[in-house]
């Protein structure tokens, strides 16, 4: 019995070579990652998605840009395997495809300016807010993994679990959001700048 009491442990304690964080090593990356956070005024990323469909037996995989501009201006533009880009600014989601362009008032939309919100402040690492999360920490030899659990009812249904893989300085490395059928949208971001300059254009509509 005690064999398996410590197996249930180390399977729960212990998942793909992580552990679970101690309350100080947890609040020691919260402080971290808050205080990088309130730093960053613009933010340019490579980044590749991979998006995992139950049915499909390989990952959609796309890569392109992601443009930050405080406070709350983000782009997303895709460039491989096909040409398109979302832009979230002044509570209007702008998007072109191939040229196709339209755009969706999100200002009176609950729903759209909490994931606007919740993808700036993932995309920040600051999302340590335990009135929306559910949150679990967890470590390993190279890089802290956060979870958070959405604890809205509504919007659970369309996210079921934020993971947010932080590197040793505190900079988000990889994003997960994971939905309740268990399909998930994976973004790795690399080749990293922190508050450069940035055009106007890169943001334009």
């Amino acid at each position: 019995m005690r064999n398996i009491l410590y197996i249930l442990f180390f399977m729960v304690t212990a998942v793909n070579g992580q552990t679970k964080m101690n309350s100080a090593e947890s609040a020691s990356l919260k402080a971290k990652v808050k205080a990088h956070a309130t730093t960053i005024n613009t933010l340019l990323s490579d980044f590749t998605q991979y998006k995992h469909l139950d049915f499909l037996s390989n990952d959609i995989v796309t890569s392109g840009k992601m443009a930050f501009k405080s406070p709350n201006t983000v782009k997303w533009e895709y460039t491989t395997p096909f040409k398109y880009s979302v832009l979230f600014k002044n509570e209007t989601l702008f998007i072109n495809d191939e040229g196709k362009k339209s755009n969706v008032n999100i200002g009176s939309n609950k729903m759209f300016k909490q994931l606007n919100s919740l993808i700036i402040n993932s995309i920040k690492g600051d999302m340590f807010d335990e009135n929306e999360f559910d949150i679990a920490y967890f470590k390993n030899e190279e890089n802290n993994e956060v979870h958070f659990s959405p604890k809205d009812k509504k919007f659970s249904k369309y996210i079921k679990k934020f993971n947010i893989i932080f590197n040793e300085e505190g900079h988000v490395v990889e994003l997960k959001m994971i939905e309740p059928s268990e399909d998930y949208t994976r973004i790795v971001f690399n080749n990293r700048s922190v508050n450069i300059p940035l055009s106007d254009a890169i943001f334009a509509e």
